[in-house]
């Protein structure tokens, strides 16, 4: 497999989240490290107080999450996240989360999340997260 195959089989598999699917998140751009996605919120993202449900906003992060956390075809866990919620969308309103690797040492590494407003540039919320790293590959590196 060539590593433009090995990448594509990669992004592939990240494309197949049935959750990313059922909220209608695109998965715009996967590079090592890195990720952007982004969905346009509905009236049934909404919570009661007729704003966008912070579990959307979340979830919109941990898919991007997700996706530049296995980018290099290693199969990686969660361990934690922390977000800030810093301003209120409302449905009509274009979300993106775009994800950048901070530090990887061993079978940790770290990333930084943030959610915007496409139109506006408007910053929504703001995450740090952490991954475990298994030894498994879902696709695995060529041998050398």
């Amino acid at each position: 497999m060539t590593p433009e195959e090995r990448k594509q089989a990669i992004e592939d598999h990240i494309r197949t989240d049935p959750f990313a699917a059922f909220l209608g998140a695109e998965l715009e751009a996967v590079d090592e490290g890195y990720s952007r996605v982004s969905l346009v919120v509905t009236e049934a993202m909404l919570n009661f107080h007729g704003i966008t449900h912070g579990g959307l906003v979340f979830s919109l992060g941990d898919i991007g999450f997700a996706a530049a956390s296995n980018s290099r075809g290693q199969t990686a866990v969660a361990l934690n996240v922390t977000t800030s919620f810093l301003s209120a969308t409302r449905a009509g309103d274009h979300l993106v989360a775009e994800v950048t690797e901070q530090h990887a040492a061993g079978p940790i590494a770290t990333y930084a999340i943030v959610v915007t407003e496409r139109q506006s540039g408007r910053l929504v919320a703001q995450s740090q997260a952490m991954v475990y790293r298994r030894k498994e590959f879902f696709v695995p590196p060529d041998e050398v």
